[in-house]
């Protein structure tokens, strides 16, 4: 199995509910490719002093976190040539732009 986390961290402020509808549509997409196991999808919860580490982009403004579980990295692929998926991401990047970074990694816990 593969852990996709992927940080979405968006460069002006953000209210709740638009944040939450975002994560909404990205879990909805994600799941409708049928290569995804599981989809969770949180707000970042800072913590003070995190703001020094340039490497977290999840710092800089509102941020999102997701996780995508895959049996394998055929299915991962599979599942970023979804239609819907590129939809999803455009419509919100071209509303309320984000920089997305990501980590594949065997489960964590």
């Amino acid at each position: 199995m593969i852990q996709h986390t992927m940080i979405d961290s968006f460069d002006q402020p953000l209210p709740v509910a638009a944040l939450g509808q975002c994560l909404a549509g990205i879990e909805r997409a994600m799941l409708g490719t049928g290569t995804a196991q599981s989809v969770v999808a949180r707000r970042h919860l800072p913590v003070p002093g995190e703001g020094a580490v340039p490497a977290l982009i999840a710092t800089e403004a509102p941020a999102a976190i997701v996780g995508v579980a895959v049996a394998d990295a055929q299915a991962e692929a599979k599942g970023f040539t979804a239609p819907d998926l590129p939809e999803v991401l455009d419509r919100w990047q071209a509303r309320r732009p984000y920089k997305v970074t990501w980590a594949n990694s065997e489960p964590l816990i």
